[in-house]
């Protein structure tokens, strides 16, 4: 069966190779087992409420756990945004229930996401990403010493 995308071309309709299971020896399956979630949504949470004004506020996990996607692969906010809609993993980190395609947050709340967290949270929390960073590296990850072939 064939479905028309937004510029008239037909597309195959596939089923996600993965059949709904992710595979839990990837990056992201397994940096989401290591990141203290409910410690940072403990900490965080007060600085995401909804004050009445617009929208309400999105998960603590989403917007943190966005924020450490921009971080860990240096991404812009828009790239975070589409690399999220692209990617069941990242889907996955972030926590969601199901694979969307729709973009659940638009890249100019990522810099409402950082506005919202005053200077010694923003700390804390690059102190936790570094932190997980080291806790993930391995030996095989460093690059040889200068001068140490031969």
């Amino acid at each position: 069966m064939y479905r028309k995308s937004r510029h008239d071309e037909e597309l195959p309709e596939i089923g996600l190779y993965f059949e709904g299971r992710l595979n839990p020896e990837k990056r992201w399956v397994k940096k989401a087992g290591l990141v203290p979630w409910t410690e940072l949504e403990m900490n965080y949470a007060k600085h995401f409420q909804n004050h009445g004004r617009g929208e309400a506020a999105l998960n603590v996990r989403v917007a943190l756990g966005a924020l450490l996607i921009k971080e860990i692969l240096q991404l812009s906010d828009r790239d975070v945004v589409e690399m999220v809609c692209e990617n069941p993993y990242l889907q996955y980190f972030l926590w969601f229930k199901s694979f969307q395609t729709k973009p659940p947050f638009s890249a100019s709340l990522m810099t409402h996401f950082r506005k919202r967290l005053p200077k010694d949270i923003v700390i804390s929390f690059n102190e936790k990403v570094i932190g997980l960073a080291k806790e993930e590296s391995s030996p095989d990850d460093d690059p040889p010493p200068d001068g140490g072939g031969g």
